[in-house]
């Protein structure tokens, strides 16, 4: 089977009575047989089969009866281009204002190189935005990686992110590409980035800095061109404040910060979603269902789901799964009612000082009307960031959305 491909007639000539054309494919040239295509001229595009000699013409190959047309090429570009830009967030699902913000920071933001930090809960989407991000930058055609910090065992990281060479440590047999090497032109996304080491950390911001990278059993700088996109469910500034994360890295990171909203700020966006999931579980269980029980709808929205729209997704697929009928029911039992759980900090609170904090925290909510950020927000009044009061919010469990217009 010959291998086809695409080359541009740059030039014709004549070999053993034959109508020969010099053709270009990217850089390297040959001499191709152009006898059965009499309408050809230079600048025109030829799909060429590789692997046949014609006559005594050395490295010659043998040109099949179809043309390309460079119109038919270019529409299929502004085709292509065309479809990208509509399903960009073919995905992400949602119309809520909180979404929308999201999704036009993701618009300004992606035709830039600069790097993005993207912070939220566990299972709000971080990597569809990361994707959508990439797929709209200029780097759309290269490789998107994305590597999980918190997945990969401490003592290989760095050789996961950088590479290492053949003896570095025990097992390297041979030299291998690490993950910043491997998205070369393209976007790394890297999630959980709080859970990094300090000494990967210092690797990290040297990378951000100096655009170059160093693999494990080397001490020759590799340079790299690549955008990075981190992402994280920590509260990076109180990490800081433990001595846990470095602030000079939060600063390289936090060029564009994007906060992804939990789902229970987007309690509007339940109903779409849950069409969604419902439309795509159904065709690959190849159930077909006409409504969703009005009962359902209303618990699914009333949940305060504490795993996000990844939580929703699991209930849906199994309410798809064990369905009998063409309505849509989810069971009850299946959402678990839970105390939301806070993650002490390092300065050991017992319950009582946790009831007093977020006693105070929604004192300041009440007083802001719900706002969080901004000169008279809640955080203002209680003078500390706002990542850090939006944290404080997740893990004490407070709905802030009950204190507007109080």
């Amino acid at each position: 089977m010959c291998l086809a491909t695409r080359g541009k007639i740059i030039e014709f000539n004549g070999t053993a009575g034959m109508r020969t054309a010099k053709v270009d494919f990217g850089g390297i040239t040959r001499q191709a047989c152009v006898e059965y295509l009499p309408e050809a001229d230079i600048g025109d595009y030829v799909i060429v089969h590789v692997g046949m000699a014609i006559g005594k013409v050395d490295d010659a190959v043998t040109v099949g009866t179809y043309k390309y047309l460079d119109q038919l090429h270019e529409e299929n570009l502004a085709l292509k281009e065309e479809i990208d830009h509509a399903s960009m967030f073919e995905n992400i699902v949602g119309s809520s204002e909180e979404l929308g913000r999201v999704l036009h920071q993701v618009t300004k933001v992606a035709p830039s190189d600069s790097t993005v930090l993207i912070l939220g809960e566990t299972g709000t989407g971080k990597e569809l935005i990361a994707r959508a991000i990439h797929k709209r930058s200029k780097r759309a055609d290269r490789l998107f990686i994305g590597v999980n910090c918190a997945a990969i065992p401490p003592s290989l990281v760095a050789s996961e992110l950088f590479g290492h060479e053949k003896g570095a440590f025990t097992g390297a047999t041979e030299r291998r590409l690490g993950r910043f090497e491997a998205a070369t032109g393209g976007t790394i996304f890297l999630d959980e980035i709080g859970d990094l080491s300090p000494e990967i950390q210092v690797a990290l911001l040297r990378v951000l800095q100096e655009r170059e990278i160093e693999r494990v059993g080397s001490n020759k700088p590799i340079p790299v061109d690549v955008r990075v996109i981190a992402a994280t469910h920590h509260d990076l500034n109180a990490l800081v404040a433990e001595g846990r994360f470095r602030e000079d890295l939060l600063y390289r990171l936090n060029v564009v910060p994007i906060e992804m909203p939990p789902l229970r700020d987007r309690v509007g966006d339940i109903p779409l979603l849950v069409a969604y999931f419902v439309d795509r579980f159904g065709k690959r269980a190849g159930k077909k269902f006409k409504t969703i029980d009005k009962k359902s709808m209303k618990v699914v929205q009333a949940y305060a789901w504490p795993g996000n729209v990844r939580e929703l997704q699991n209930v849906i697929e199994r309410a798809v799964i064990l369905s009998d009928s063409d309505t849509l029911s989810v069971d009850e039992t299946s959402l678990k009612r839970r105390t939301p759980q806070v993650d002490s900090p390092r300065l050991a609170l017992n319950g009582a000082l946790l009831r007093q904090e977020k006693e105070m925290i929604e004192t300041a909510l009440c007083a802001a009307g719900g706002i969080v950020g901004g000169p008279t927000g809640a955080a203002a009044k209680l003078g500390i960031p706002r990542e850090t009061l939006n944290s404080k919010i997740r893990k004490l469990g407070i709905n802030r959305h009950l204190f507007k217009n109080s």
